[in-house]
């Protein structure tokens, strides 16, 4: 009976380590050449390569400050990205990061960890080629444009806008102009279209009076 429990222990020790030996056979390597750039005051971008010939569905990033306080863990599956941009840093501040690739069966050994410290928020950006690849940058980029372009669409409308008043404004003055002149012809004293005067001053009259009879002579 010892011999037979024995022997199942055996068996089931030799199966466990079977399987796990194919499941560590069929784990990928982990990641390599793993860098940060585009370090901010308060986000920075990290970057790695993976050996070819494996299938890569993911990745999983460990952030940790320099207390070694587990801070944020970031995993992404069905992705063939090799980066990743990491927000809401303090300045100043020393981070160490570990990247792990995810593959079919599991995930990868954990890389060697990256140190980087942060920048002040009054440091400048550095000027280097590689700023103009960093997707923050970019959206910077777009969104001075806009911005440029909006003001331009605003300047043309406002243009716009008042050549149409300062054109209502002239036809209010004309038309304003047709009607004084109007009103100043309708507005002539009655004298003007009285009964015109003789050239002497006086007002043309009858030969005869109405009121004094005419008298007819007569010759003998």
């Amino acid at each position: 009976m010892a011999r037979l429990l024995v022997l199942v222990n055996s068996v089931v020790l030799l199966l466990l380590g079977s399987d796990m030996f194919l499941v560590g056979a069929n784990r990928p390597p982990a990641p390599v050449n793993v860098s940060v750039m585009n370090l901010r005051a308060d986000s920075v971008t990290v970057s790695w390569e993976v050996p070819e010939g494996d299938i890569i569905i993911g990745f999983s990033i460990s952030q940790q400050r320099q207390d070694g306080h587990m801070q944020r863990f970031i995993r992404e599956v069905n992705t063939t990205s090799r980066s990743c941009v990491l927000w809401d840093l303090k300045e100043e501040t020393d981070y160490t990061i570990q990247v792990q690739s995810i593959g079919l069966y599991g995930e990868s050994q954990a890389s060697e960890k990256i140190h980087f410290r942060t920048l002040k928020k009054t440091d400048r950006f550095p000027s280097n080629s590689s700023n103009q690849d960093d997707p923050t940058v970019q959206g910077l980029d777009k969104s001075r444009h806009l911005q440029t372009g909006e003001m331009i669409i605003i300047v043309v409308v406002l243009v716009m806008w008042a050549a149409v008043i300062a054109l209502f404004c002239r036809q209010y003055d004309i038309i304003k102009d047709n009607d004084s002149s109007n009103n100043k012809e309708k507005a002539k004293p009655s004298s003007e279209r009285s009964t015109p005067e003789h050239h002497s001053g006086g007002l043309l009259r009858s030969k005869f009076h109405p009121s004094v009879p005419s008298i007819n002579i007569i010759e003998v």
